[in-house]
């Protein structure tokens, strides 16, 4: 998922902040939790991440911890006030480049935008650590979800920007048979992919794809021969 070591902060260690955390930290990327309920404070449970007390939303704890030097920052508390107003002051005080906030309630969702420093918005934990991983993913096959118990997933591919399928149509692309191409994001755009629609440099490319064809998908999308 990218070869880079990124510097993550996850305000709030309940169970889901913990589930990104241990995701993250077994792809060797560097975590600090920042929890203000001192009995969700338990470093023994996650010992290989920095562990902070203190409110996330408090701009001095942000400053101590120096937050303008993290790669993400992911708003993960149980309190959607909380998040929005974490996901806010990283974006404008600590100017992060990548902010990832939980939606706690859906009847929320409105809220969490750019508008909000909110870069990405999400209510599954399995999705957010994917989706923290995924800055950094050009060129990398990136898991997003699970479907059927794990008997497919969603991926993301993204093309590099000198991919040789550049201005080739979609229907060049010769999938795996347990792959589809669903659908493909090109900036603000959700394009369906229609056989002659001409695929770019850039484009995220989202499959449903059995676990076992993945490397397959992946070769075959990134590969240097368009055949």
């Amino acid at each position: 998922m990218g070869d880079k070591r990124l510097k993550v902060a996850i305000a709030g260690a309940g169970a889901v902040g913990r589930s990104i955390a241990r995701e993250l930290l077994e792809s060797e990327h560097d975590v600090t939790l920042i929890e203000r309920n001192a009995e969700h404070l338990d470093v023994d449970a996650i010992p290989a991440a920095h562990w902070r007390l203190g409110d996330a939303c408090e701009i001095s704890l942000l400053e101590s911890v120096h937050l303008q030097e993290f790669d993400v920052v992911v708003a993960a508390t149980g309190d959607d006030k909380a998040n929005v107003v974490l996901s806010l002051l990283a974006k404008t005080e600590f100017a992060v480049s990548r902010v990832v906030a939980r939606v706690n309630d859906p009847r929320n969702e409105w809220l969490f935008d750019n508008s909000w420093g909110v870069d990405v918005a999400v209510s599954t934990p399995r999705m957010l650590a994917s989706l923290v991983e995924e800055a950094v993913a050009v060129g990398d096959l990136v898991r997003l979800m699970q479907f059927r118990q794990g008997h497919a997933n969603l991926v993301e591919i993204t093309l590099p920007d000198d991919t040789p399928w550049g201005g080739r149509p979609v229907r060049k692309l010769i999938l795996p048979r347990d792959a589809t191409l669903v659908t493909i994001l090109r900036g603000p755009r959700v394009i369906v992919p229609e056989a002659d629609e001409p695929l770019e440099g850039g484009d995220e490319l989202l499959f449903v794809a059995a676990p076992e064809v993945e490397d397959e998908l992946r070769k075959t999308v990134l590969s240097a021969s368009t055949g």
